[in-house]
């Protein structure tokens, strides 16, 4: 089974979540939690990560986390592994804790609201999960970034930045009256939030604008072999086989309309249907369906007579 793709690069900021395996805990008590914490401040160490947002549940844990080295794989493998280990060992147990590879959402952090949506996502998951009792402020979960925030910087955690997401709130600096600006408008957001304003977060693999998308599809077709799988690599192929026939069509001297109106079998559309088969991974449908040349049949049809 094809592997799903990690993208990386220098800067590159992620939403990263795992889950338990068999949606198992995995935190059993406050000290496991404490636990993940120093693992993480270990890791970020190392790594030279910068965490803008975090919350650990019981079977799984959310975190945004930013890259300076573009080593977000070699980071989570050494992280999680050795999470793993140390758990186990507390616990006498053996074997896998978490459910397989962790999913990670690239994230446009361009300071255009991105970076906030994610954050935002993050710290609000537990009153989402129905964790905190009526009247009780969103502080009061511990296990979040979201109270460190409130914090002035000499008690927060050294790995935790908070400049980027205070700022996409338009909330510059990092005084009393800035952090108690930032709890009143997360708890307004708390109590007004819907939850279709989360599906970007919860699927997809990126978070972001469209030239942000188009840059990250342009590198993974170039960096990425075949033994790679997952959305973001299908839409990279797509991406590049679109530029592809828009610049045949341009030097053709046609528009979308020459298509549908030239007959299926003509010579040209027959051409440039050949070369998407031989340069893309497009498939015969997908080929078809954009040049108006009728079934995948008929298609597959007219290129085997030219062979």
């Amino acid at each position: 089974m094809a592997r799903k793709l990690r993208v990386e690069y220098p800067g590159a900021i992620y939403h990263v979540m795992n889950r338990g395996d068999r949606r198992e805990p995995i935190f059993r008590e406050d000290r496991d939690r404490e636990l993940f914490l120093a693992t993480l401040g270990e890791t970020c160490r190392k790594t030279g990560w910068q965490v803008h947002a975090l919350c650990l549940m019981s079977n799984h844990f959310h975190l945004v986390v930013e890259t300076p080295g573009a080593n977000l794989v070699a980071g989570m493998k050494w992280f999680l592994g050795t999470y793993t280990a140390r758990f186990n060992r507390r616990h006498k147990l053996f074997g896998h804790l978490f459910s397989g590879r962790y999913k990670s959402l690239i994230v446009d952090g361009s300071g255009t609201g991105y970076l906030k949506t994610v954050c935002d996502y993050v710290h609000l998951n537990p009153a989402r999960a129905r964790l905190l009792k009526s009247g009780q402020k969103l502080s009061r979960y511990r296990w979040s970034s979201y109270p460190a925030y409130l914090l002035p910087p000499r008690k927060r955690p050294e790995w935790l930045r908070v400049d980027r997401l205070l700022g996409e709130h338009g909330l510059g600096g990092d005084s009393k009256a800035v952090r108690r600006e930032f709890a009143r408008r997360m708890e307004v957001r708390r109590a007004s939030e819907l939850d279709a304003e989360w599906k970007a977060v919860r699927r997809g693999w990126c978070l972001g604008g469209k030239e942000f998308r188009e840059e990250l599809l342009a590198g993974i077709r170039s960096q990425t072999g075949l033994n790679h799988g997952g959305d973001e690599r299908r839409e990279a192929e797509e991406a590049w086989a679109e530029k592809l026939l828009a610049k045949a069509l341009q030097r053709q001297g046609w528009t979308a309309e020459d298509l549908t109106q030239r007959r299926k079998g003509d010579a040209v559309k027959v051409k440039l249907a050949r070369r998407l088969r031989q340069e893309t991974t497009m498939t015969l449908n997908w080929i078809a369906k954009q040049l108006k040349m009728g079934t995948a049949g008929s298609l597959a049809n007219l290129l085997q007579k030219i062979k």
